[in-house]
């Protein structure tokens, strides 16, 4: 079993920048597969970024890409989104995923295996 948490949600305002962190546990972290997602009320809960470990690349959904960056520590067990430029619709519950192998699509939620429970991040204009 996996347990996986997420930190770092709160209040921005448009414009600025938020770092979210997510811990999980197991090994070797650095074969897991890591994604971001959110969630807004009676929405689907969207893709938004992923880590590859097996090619050590990133990907992520059009409405973030230049703005938003996710990262991995293997080292520490923690990976993190970090947010800049924030807007509005960015306003949603964050949650980290986790999949310990290789996800046929990593923008796919059905492919992760284990989730944080969410935090919560509020864009102010």
């Amino acid at each position: 079993q996996v347990e996986v948490e997420e930190s770092g949600g709160g209040l921005v305002q448009a414009g600025g920048s938020l770092r979210l962190s997510c811990t999980a546990s197991g090994r070797p972290f650095s074969r897991y597969a890591l994604a971001w997602f959110r969630q807004t009320p009676g929405r689907e809960r969207e893709f938004v970024a992923a880590d590859n470990w097996i090619r050590g690349t990133q990907y992520y959904a059009d409405s973030v890409k230049g703005r938003f960056t996710i990262s991995r520590d293997n080292a520490k067990n923690m990976f993190y989104l970090y947010m800049n430029t924030t807007n509005p619709d960015g306003t949603a519950v964050y949650y980290c995923a986790v999949k310990a192998g290789i996800p046929a699509a990593l923008y796919l939620k059905r492919e992760y295996d284990y989730w944080g429970q969410g935090t919560q991040v509020t864009v102010s204009a």
